[in-house]
């Protein structure tokens, strides 16, 4: 046995279903470790299927083609380090997902997860079938356990695995993003590492998924969980452990530490890394959207400028007879800052041809929120026919206190393909802007300082459907909303609970009742990237028809 061993760790970026793909960064990866003298290579979890699969994975044509992918990999990466590597296996009728050590030209060994995650936007006991906790894998160094992402959130397999002789413990993960959970995946990883006394490596995903973001954040902890390591937020990389043998056993020589960026800006960058992955991975080039001259727009552009260019970015002014002249050179100063293509098309004409073509039908009726949504529903029409002349994907707006309370037009602004803030609370947006136009970071594409004019931050929010229009005419102040939904939404709390608070009751059972009046139009809404552990999709799901209101007092 060597007293010093070399772990490359690759914090890569995967995409769903693309084998060969996935099967060629971990070659690279594989090279950069032999380049470097590493004994191992180590990639995250399920990597070579890219990561989450959903129910692709219960395609048997699929499991097969990546089991081959990765006795493939093993032939191409015989002479050099050993490679470690996430993907399916079948093991009779059951389907597991395992961690493959390829060695010497053959897959030379497997772990299968054991605690397998059911919540959230996890649902691995639909999927695959629990394994049997397996002892370490042995090296040229250490004996090394594996651990496979939730497997290590709990005590057994890392107990088990270091009571079979592991002397470190290396966890590969696909673990998406919510806001501040850095803290709470490390808290456990050194919980693990106190309760075994050996080092420990964690390696991350990273990338775009649908919803989801791996924000990568890799690390190694030795005893007592002294951080040796940590790599970058956010983006792909690749950075080599050094572990030595001594007296104490084994130890992980410090390496680079990358800090990692407050909560704002781990949001930003969440959303502009998961819209350029969906645009690039879905094989869209170009995006466009509505820009109204309101904060939420204006954001929306910002972030798609950063995530793919202001070049592939095209913002369309579609002004009715309601909309100021201060929401037209809001949006004008917007798309002048971020140098992207801008063209307006006025729908007054479309609208007032929709109502002489309904004039018949509603003759006697009062104008109502009818007529508002026809608005709004003209633009999404012009807008999807934009797109699809132009190759472009529509992007929608609509924040998440919109998004709840079912503030937006179904088939009118709800259209699009991709909702980069629908997991971003009001408030949270013009704290973001604030942020986005006081910082500037080099993976972002669009130009630096104010691209969110103040004017448009500090004027109060309205959706110009008609004269002299203001969102809190049919809404709570968007500060009280927001406290509202936090509780009802993100926290499950009960009526009692937010008039406990300090909310008004009434206040408090309009909201419910928005929430959950409001269900169909989610069920029907454009995927957007998840921000919060209780963003609207996988993280709560609710029935469409819902009778029960919460009538605790």
């Amino acid at each position: 046995m060597t007293d010093h061993y070399r772990i490359t760790l690759a914090q890569l970026n995967p995409t769903v279903g693309d084998l060969k793909g996935n099967a060629a960064k971990a070659r690279e990866a594989w090279r950069q470790g032999r380049d470097a003298g590493a004994q191992m290579v180590a990639l995250p979890e399920m990597f070579i299927t890219g990561y989450q699969t959903q129910d692709l994975i219960r395609r048997k044509g699929f499991i097969l083609a990546a089991v081959a992918e990765i006795a493939a990999l093993a032939e191409a990466c015989a002479d050099g380090p050993v490679l470690m590597i996430g993907g399916p296996a079948l093991e009779g009728v059951k389907l597991h997902n395992s961690y493959y050590m390829l060695k010497d030209g053959a897959i030379a060994g497997r772990a299968d997860k054991y605690f397998l995650p059911n919540f959230n936007v996890f649902d691995e006991v639909r999927l695959f079938s629990r394994g049997q906790i397996q002892g370490p894998f042995a090296t040229t160094g250490p004996r090394i356990g594996t651990p496979i992402c939730e497997d290590a959130w709990y005590p057994d397999v890392a107990e088990a695995q270091v009571e079979s002789g592991a002397e470190v413990l290396l966890v590969p993960n696909g673990s998406p993003y919510f806001r501040d959970k850095f803290a709470v995946r490390l808290n456990n990883m050194v919980a693990r590492v106190v309760e075994n006394d050996v080092p420990l490596i964690y390696v991350n995903m990273v990338g775009g998924q649908d919803d989801q973001f791996f924000d990568g954040g890799s690390f190694v902890l030795n005893r007592h969980g002294k951080m040796a390591l940590q790599m970058p937020f956010g983006e792909e990389a690749v950075a080599h452990v050094d572990l030595t043998h001594g007296a104490g056993g084994w130890v992980a020589e410090e390496g680079d530490f990358a800090r990692h960026p407050d909560s704002l800006e781990q949001d930003y960058r969440a959303m502009v890394e998961t819209l350029g992955d969906y645009c690039r991975k879905a094989g869209f080039g170009k995006v466009l959207l509505g820009l109204s001259g309101g904060i939420d727009s204006a954001i929306v552009a910002v972030i798609a400028a950063d995530a793919l260019g202001p070049e592939k970015v095209r913002g369309v002014m579609l002004p009715s007879k309601y909309t100021s002249q201060a929401s037209l050179d809001d949006a004008q100063r917007v798309v002048d800052g971020l140098g992207c293509h801008y063209d307006t098309v006025p729908i007054a004409g479309p609208v007032d041809a929709v109502g002489e073509a309904l004039a018949p039908l509603f003759e006697g009726r009062a104008p109502d929120l009818t007529e508002e949504n026809i608005q709004s529903r003209m633009r999404g029409l012009l807008l999807m026919a934009q797109s699809n002349k132009f190759g472009e994907m529509l992007l929608t707006t609509g924040n998440k206190s919109e998004v709840a309370v079912g503030y937006a037009t179904i088939y009118g602004d709800m259209a699009g393909g991709y909702n980069p803030i629908k997991d971003l609370y009001k408030t949270r947006v013009f704290d973001i802007c604030r942020w986005r136009n006081a910082n500037h970071r080099p993976w972002m594409k669009a130009p630096a300082g104010e691209m969110i004019p103040v004017s448009i931050i500090d004027k109060p929010p309205s959706a110009e459907l008609r004269p002299d229009q203001r969102d809190d005419d049919s809404l709570p102040p968007y500060d009280i909303l927001d406290g509202i939904l936090k509780m009802l939404v993100d926290d499950e709390s009960s009526v009692a609970d937010c008039v406990a608070a300090g909310y008004a009751r009434e206040t408090v059972k309009k909201v419910e009742h928005l929430i959950y009046v409001s269900e169909y139009k989610r069920f029907q809404s454009a995927p957007g990237t998840r921000l919060s552990n209780r963003a609207f999709w996988l993280d709560r799901r609710y029935p469409i028809v819902n009778r029960w209101r919460d009538d605790s007092v």
